[in-house]
């Protein structure tokens, strides 16, 4: 089994750094923080499609499974980038794509990288990630009966990233060093027979949870109120589509799109908040009437709580309203 769950959710994060970029002022104070955050997810993504073009590359000589983009609860929520696993162990691998001199830090735990030019930039270290991970991933296996002996390596995405201070106790690998780590790996008392590792593969897709970031206004504390509003087009990108009885059109390129709305109301989980009323409905999408609205809303069949007047109304990206946005 060869899944990347990543290619079923594209990143939410970025969408809605990309999506708060366009709805806020150019002068705005924060969008130079948005600018850096969205370069780093970029990067991370980037270093995540190299490792898996290694495993498309390889194969390996006895039964194994690889899962990239796995997110799971055990005492909480957990992200693994990619999961290797086989009848008699499982290995995690936590990937960083961060350019410069390296330095990992144990007191106080932290990823210290120096650019060329001096610049110094601190992140935390994705050893202690990786032992986060390794010991909720093991307490989910354990919950399920299953003790698997599990193994964790950094990945440092490209050659050019220079380790000036590596990690005591952790193994660090480029992704073509990934296949020979592999090979050296004990295979030796089989933990799983047929059926429990078949049984093992389906549960964790079964179990994987997209990744549902925080809307950006509550992680970053600013007001909705600093969010452009209206319907943005899907074909031009411009936001300020006019609503006409069952469709969207747009002033800009004469296009008519009747789901404009809910790419509208998919950017506002993403970057206002998770729940909605009429009354904000109305001023995001720019749209007077009520009835309108509460149409749009019941439409979706999401799910509300409160009375009609003080109606709430849930978004929610891990089910049916997940939306893809336009590629523009």
């Amino acid at each position: 089994m060869y899944i990347n769950l990543k290619d079923c959710s594209e990143s939410l994060t970025l969408h809605g750094l990309n999506a708060v970029q366009s709805r806020i002022d150019p002068e705005h104070p924060m969008l130079p923080v948005f600018d850096s955050k969205r370069a780093s997810v970029e990067a991370g993504i980037g270093g995540e499609k190299r490792v898996v073009e290694i495993f498309d590359k390889y194969t390996f000589p006895f039964k194994n499974n690889i899962i990239h983009g796995l997110s799971l609860a055990s005492d909480t929520l957990f992200q693994i980038d990619h999961y290797f696993f086989t009848p008699y162990y499982g290995l995690v691998l936590e990937t960083k794509n961060i350019g410069g001199s390296l330095e990992f830090k144990d007191n106080p735990p932290q990823l210290v990288a120096t650019k060329e030019h001096g610049q110094i930039s601190s992140f935390e270290s994705p050893v202690v990630q990786l032992e986060r991970n390794l010991e909720l991933l093991t307490a989910w296996l354990h919950n399920r009966n299953i003790h698997l002996p599990l193994y964790g390596a950094v990945v440092l995405a490209y050659p050019k990233q220079i380790v000036s201070v590596p990690p005591v106790n952790t193994t660090l690998l480029f992704p073509n060093t990934i296949p020979p780590f592999i090979n050296s790996l004990p295979l030796k008392d089989r933990k799983l027979d047929a059926d429990a590792f078949q049984w093992l593969s389906a549960e964790l897709v079964r179990s994987h949870r997209p990744y549902i970031p925080k809307p950006i206004c509550e992680s970053y504390q600013i007001p909705s109120t600093d969010i452009l509003p209206g319907v943005r087009c899907a074909n031009c990108g411009k936001i300020g589509m006019i609503k006409l009885p069952r469709t969207w059109h747009c002033r800009f390129c004469e296009v008519n799109d009747n789901k404009a709305h809910i790419r509208a109301l998919w950017e506002w989980s993403l970057i206002c908040k998770k729940t909605i009323t009429n009354r904000e409905c109305r001023e995001f999408l720019q749209i007077e009437d009520k009835y309108t609205a509460h149409r749009i809303l019941s439409s979706m069949n999401l799910r509300r709580t409160g009375t009609f007047r003080n109606r709430s109304y849930y978004l929610d990206l891990n089910k049916s309203f997940y939306f893809s946005p336009s590629k523009r």
